[in-house]
């Protein structure tokens, strides 16, 4: 990570200096904010991250409970997930107390006497095979812990408000801060009051009540079929209690999941349909019945609970709501927007809600930034449910058919290794890496995607190794960034790289068009040369001036910005080769989301300004 370049730093260089409204926060909730956050779940929590990278716009995050989530319900987190970590700096971190999903197991029934169960298959977990990072098991608590500190440790240094419930709202017409919202400080008994916003995320729930004061409903129905959930300690002579399993058998079906720690798991286990009239009755099943149940599916193994550190029964819903934002027509930009369980809930066993719910955080926070900052026009705001909607409701129809293969009766499975097939052959979705947004201010058009097979648009930039030519160390090219708000843009050079250097000499003033002026040169642009040549075959003070810019009050060389592709003995492939891009030089464009914006030839100086105008303000 880099630090000093602002000054010498001796303390925790996670930790980033004040700045804007992080300088002497209001501890007391004001009467007017810019960004007004409701609930501090994944999204919230995110989003309050993304926020704090953004000083000079006003976020407060409120929530009803009196401190930090204790048990959190969700605890999948996908290698998308863990890469979004790896932007907001603690994913290295987080990966080390987790559990590490390195097989799946399956079992079925034993054909000599199906009573019993027995193990069908083993298969590698899909993180490491389509990622270079894990699929991991851990406490939403520790996501939504960790995601406060970098919100903290921020510019903006934000923190939740506490014991502050949501009661209502209103969108005006008019006014600088037309959303009037209605809360409660200090419980039931507390004093009511009236907070005024210019944007407010509803990241409250599934029984949001930001998503009933815009009118907007789910769409959905629940299936007619319930699970009881328990997170335990106990003793068991299950062989693969430390590995995730699908059991299938005559009494019913499970969804094992091993926790962080090493002793802890997590059990889905079927309860079977629900009666016509059940009035959801179901949810009151004993946890003594759910035990039973685990024991009678695992026979003739046998689990002795000693201690249950949470536990549910619900019944599977798919539902997606009718809008992501508050703009019921095309007159006026939106003003109120839905994040996570708020607009799209579904079952549990896919290990999709808490991933989604902050992709859907970090898609809107850029945003908010960049509109709220000057940088972008409001019409950019827009785009956040055109994006999301989509990927909901695709996530809707993937659950419903891995939560349907799941329930599925001995008699009802023709192949007992079609569940394994479908877990591996699926995988991109469920990892993340699937989402890929269309054309719109932010997605350029495929004119030039040839350049850049392996970049396609609207999808995440799938990262590579490379050397940094100053160091000649082996890093990861998408590793460098950072959750911090500022476009990447990766000029790979031509073979000779005279087209890189006049293609730097173009762009420099196009760049400093959105650029404040009392601002670093790359603080809207981190703008980085990855070179055909091996790095010792070049001198880094000979690439041009845009990549070897002066940051900071001492005006710093920033050296961390020039590559090589050629492999080397610490480097062992060539991105060119990896990511099929062009020998003659391609510019790829990375939203501050990590998804890529534009492809274009070195030549493409106009394209590239184009593409900028429509999405970007000039500086005053």
């Amino acid at each position: 990570m880099q630090f000093h370049h602002h000054g010498y730093v001796s303390g925790e260089p996670r930790v980033l200096p004040a700045q804007g409204t992080g300088v002497d926060r209001p501890a007391d909730l004001p009467d007017e904010t810019d960004v007004l956050i409701v609930g501090s779940g994944p999204a919230g929590m995110l989003l309050a991250a993304q926020m704090s990278q953004f000083p000079d716009v006003r976020t407060r995050l409120i929530e009803r409970r009196d401190g930090r989530l204790v048990l959190g319900q969700a605890d999948g987190i996908q290698p998308r997930s863990v890469e979004t970590f790896q932007a907001f700096g603690f994913a290295e971190r987080i990966v080390a107390e987790a559990y590490n999903i390195g097989w799946m197991n399956f079992w079925g029934p034993d054909p000599e006497n199906p009573g019993n169960i027995v193990r069908t298959s083993r298969t590698e977990d899909y993180g490491f095979k389509i990622s270079e990072f894990p699929h991991l098991i851990v406490n939403q608590a520790r996501v939504l812990d960790y995601f406060a500190e970098a919100a903290h440790h921020g510019p903006g240094r934000i923190v939740p408000d506490y014991g502050v419930e949501f009661l209502g709202l209103t969108v005006h017409d008019t006014g600088e801060y037309p959303v009037e919202v209605r809360v409660r400080c200090g419980g039931d008994d507390g004093e009511e009051r009236t907070i005024r916003a210019k944007y407010v995320a509803g990241c409250d729930g599934a029984r949001s009540g930001v998503r009933e004061a815009i009118g907007r409903t789910h769409v959905g129905a629940m299936a007619a079929h319930a699970w009881g959930v328990m997170d335990v300690l106990v003793n068991t002579d299950f062989p693969d209690w430390r590995t995730k399993c699908a059991i299938n058998a005559e009494a019913g079906n499970i969804l094992h999941i091993p926790r962080e720690g090493g002793y802890l798991s997590r059990m889905y286990i079927d309860l079977g349909e629900v009666a016509d009239g059940d009035n959801r009755q179901v949810r009151h099943t004993p946890l003594e019945a759910v035990i039973q149940k685990a024991n009678d599916i695992l026979h003739p193994y046998t689990i002795d609970v000693k201690e249950v550190a949470w536990h549910s029964v619900y019944e599977v819903g798919h539902r997606v709501t009718d809008g992501f934002d508050d703009a019921l027509d095309a007159d006026r930009h939106p003003r109120v927007f839905l994040t996570g369980d708020a607009c799209h809930t579904h079952s549990a066993k896919a290990g999709q809600g808490m991933n989604v719910s902050m992709q859907d955080g970090f898609n809107l926070g850029w945003k908010l930034g960049h509109v709220l900052t000057g940088r972008a026009p409001e019409e950019l705001l827009s785009t956040y449910a055109s994006e999301r909607r989509p990927v909901a409701q695709q996530l809707i129809d993937f659950d419903r058919e891995w939560s349907s293969l799941m329930a599925r009766k001995p008699e009802e499975i023709s192949d007992p290794q079609d569940l394994a097939t479908y877990y591996l052959a699926t995988a991109e979705f469920p990892s993340g890496f699937m989402t890929q947004y269309e054309p719109s201010m932010i997605v350029a058009g495929d004119a030039h995607q040839a350049l850049a097979a392996g970049f396609p648009l609207g999808r995440r930039f799938k990262s590579a190794e490379v050397t940094r030519v100053g160091d000649g160390n082996a890093v990861h090219l998408g590793h460098h960034a950072r959750a911090d708000g500022r476009w990447r843009v990766y000029a790979f050079a031509d073979r000779d790289a005279v087209g890189l250097a006049s293609w730097a000499d173009a762009v420099a003033p196009l760049f400093a068009r959105y650029t404040p002026a009392d601002g670093d040169v790359d603080a809207v642009f981190d703008v980085k040369a990855i070179y055909q040549q091996g790095f010792d075959e070049f001198e880094i003070t000979d690439a041009p001036e845009l990549f070897l810019p002066k940051v900071g009050p001492h005006a710093l060389t920033d050296w961390e910005k020039v590559y090589a592709a050629t492999p080397s003995a610490w480097c062992r492939t060539d991105i060119f080769d990896e990511r099929e891009l062009s020998r003659d030089g391609v510019v790829v464009v990375v939203r501050p989301d990590q998804y890529v914006a534009a492809i274009l030839p070195l030549d493409a100086v106009d394209e590239l300004g184009a593409f900028f105008a429509g999405n970007l303000l000039p500086t005053s």
